[in-house]
């Protein structure tokens, strides 16, 4: 398994800095520091986004799903599933070899209510198998695709794995998923040029994730939009539209 290397920042443990925790390093905390220099809404949309994580699982939780899994979950910090919904048994997945080391040691803390797999996530059957040794995939399950779809391009096909994926679900699982876009409009198709290795999709294809699962209500919106805690208030600052967000569930 590959070591931790401090010398050299990784997206997992800036993540984690972004999100106020302690499981980063000086280099981490350096290099995002200066890309809040070049893009200072960085790390007000990565919070944003893990606070609609957190508002998602406790609905999910509250309408009685009591297990998780979490698709290219990074590591397991700051306000994650098993923190959200503690009575809830939650798997993360990740493919980076550096995810798992310190998964495994963050995992620790909680025995018995959270695992860590190693899989890519477009990969259906290794998912389900690594999963399915701690998850029931016969009763409904809570699938986070959380700001991770938009780093897969098209060419990797990510809509036929995640319909791979709807298809295995037990009725009464929930998808949720967060995506960006450039758009501006539902059939608005954003530039097709490359965000990192992956790229921003229209509202109307990120709406085609869910496939035919009904959407919970307000539906796909802005990701500060979907049930907030607290109605806006006037002066509030407001995030770029670039962020979208929703909920849907498998029909029983």
């Amino acid at each position: 398994m590959r070591q931790f290397d401090h010398r050299r920042p990784h997206p997992a443990r800036m993540y984690d800095y972004m999100l106020g925790g302690k499981d980063n390093f000086a280099v981490d905390r350096q290099a995002l520091d200066q890309l809040a220099e070049l893009i200072p809404e960085a790390v007000p949309l990565a919070r944003a986004n893990r606070a609609f994580l957190q508002r998602a699982v406790r609905y999910v939780a509250r309408a009685g799903v009591d297990q998780f899994l979490d698709l290219g979950s990074g590591l397991p910090t700051q306000g994650s599933a098993h923190e959200v919904a503690p009575d809830a048994k939650v798997v993360y997945v990740d493919s980076d070899p550096v995810v798992g080391a310190h998964a495994a040691v963050l995992l620790r803390r909680t025995p018995g209510r959270a695992r860590f797999v190693q899989a890519d996530l477009l990969d259906t059957e290794d998912v389900l198998a690594g999963a399915g040794e701690f998850l029931d995939f016969e009763r409904p399950v809570g699938v986070l695709l959380v700001s991770i779809l938009h780093f897969l391009p098209d060419s990797d096909d990510p809509q036929g794995a995640v319909a791979a994926l709807r298809e295995r679900l037990a009725p009464g699982s929930f998808l949720v998923v967060s995506h960006a876009t450039t758009s501006r409009g539902e059939d608005d198709e954003p530039p097709r040029g490359r965000a990192g290795s992956g790229t921003d999709r229209s509202p109307a294809r990120i709406r085609a994730f869910f496939g035919d699962f009904p959407m919970e209500p307000p539906g796909l919106v802005q990701a500060t939009d979907w049930r907030p805690d607290r109605p806006k208030l006037v002066g509030d600052w407001s995030l770029p539209s670039s962020l979208m967000a929703g909920v849907a569930r498998k029909a029983e």
